[in-house]
């Protein structure tokens, strides 16, 4: 009697698991179809050649790829060079800054350490366009504004400037991994930079390979402080500034709207093939991350 009802109760847990994973795997199809949804719209919209203007149908009535010729024939990929040497330079100088001040916070024990850690967890709790303005100002100083033809090194500057604050996930990775390794290197005569770059890192893809991603996916998709300092000079403009100027009329808009979306889908083609190679070091260093702080 006993085996009886424990069996039963067992079809009913395995019964009861398998329906609770069929809704969540049933709502998570319909949230990413919801998701994916304004990406396949942008995607037909940019292949359709009978007009230029925004139209209430989705699918193209003639196909061609005229939007994506006309694109290469404006500055876009002056905009799209310029955002891709801001983007490259900013995720290097930025993964050496954040994974050597993780690496120190992780390791080293200092007065005032854990004062500095908390004191950039509450400033970063402030949002970054609290201090556009005098962003902007110190930039106009040093003539490193869109008027001045120097933006990107503005950018540059502002991306790079607060790195170190972005410390919390890669320091988790960090603390991970055990203290004996970097100790054992010591006793061999390594370094304290040798330790970090021949010992940790080969051990740290994951985490190295996410800061990487964030740190070249902040200044690729900006507009909101792009904007701000190119001051819509089209030689200082990013590539999400310059698409966006394309739209700031309706008869532009008119004339402009399939180009647009060109654009966009070209936008997106190096972080899709970025995260779809990289997704499983990402997924990685984002969980492994979490572990401690």
């Amino acid at each position: 009697m006993n085996e009886n009802t424990s069996l039963k109760r067992s079809m009913g847990l395995r019964a009861s698991a398998r329906i609770s994973n069929s809704i969540i795997h049933i709502l998570l199809i319909v949230i990413s179809i919801i998701w994916l949804i304004p990406f396949a719209c942008i995607l037909l919209q940019s292949f359709r050649v009978e007009s230029t203007w925004p139209v209430p149908y989705v699918i193209p009535e003639t196909w061609g790829i005229d939007n994506y010729v006309r694109l290469f024939s404006t500055d876009f990929p002056r905009w799209y060079i310029m955002t891709f040497v801001i983007a490259l330079v900013v995720a290097v100088c930025q993964t050496v800054i954040v994974l050597c001040m993780s690496y120190t916070l992780s390791r080293f024990r200092f007065k005032l350490r854990k004062f500095l850690m908390q004191f950039m967890l509450i400033l970063g709790m402030f949002p970054g366009i609290l201090a556009m303005i005098i962003l902007y100002r110190v930039l106009d100083d040093l003539h490193l504004t869109g008027q001045y033809g120097n933006s990107l090194p503005g950018l540059i500057l502002v991306y790079v400037a607060s790195s170190g604050m972005g410390y919390y996930v890669s320091k988790g990775f960090f603390d991970t991994i055990p203290k004996s390794l970097d100790e054992a290197a010591r006793v061999d005569g390594a370094t304290r930079a040798q330790v970090l770059w021949k010992i940790i890192l080969p051990l740290s893809k994951p985490i190295v390979i996410y800061t990487v991603l964030t740190a070249f996916m902040g200044p690729w998709g900006d507009f909101v402080f792009a904007r701000y300092v190119s001051q819509l000079y089209p030689s200082a403009m990013n590539v999400a500034v310059g698409l966006q100027s394309w739209l700031a009329t309706n008869a532009m808009t008119t004339s402009n709207y399939t180009m647009f979306c060109a654009g966009g889908v070209v936008v997106a083609i190096p972080v899709t093939i970025l995260f779809m190679c990289l997704q499983k070091y990402y997924v990685e260093g984002v969980t492994g991350g979490a572990v401690k702080g």
